[in-house]
């Protein structure tokens, strides 16, 4: 199972490579650009849904790795 890094970067715009080089020398952060939502709430509540939906993947991964490192116990038990 990857790691959806989407959910924890979904008010910050992705550069294109041009962009990326271009942050470089922009020492006065001008280039700075957010995603933005139609009204703060939902940008709360979208931010908040994608912190529990990581919690839950982190979850979720831990529990695969749990199993996976104690197969043997389990199936004996």
């Amino acid at each position: 199972m990857g790691i959806d890094f989407h959910r924890s970067v979904i008010l910050f715009a992705r550069p294109s490579f041009i962009e990326g080089f271009a942050r470089v020398l922009d020492l006065g952060a001008t280039l700075n650009e957010y995603n933005t939502a139609r009204t703060p709430e939902l940008a709360d509540r979208q931010a908040l849904l994608n912190d529990w939906l990581a919690v839950g993947d982190d979850l979720y991964s831990s529990i695969e790795q749990l199993e996976s490192e104690n197969k043997d116990r389990l199936v004996s038990a």
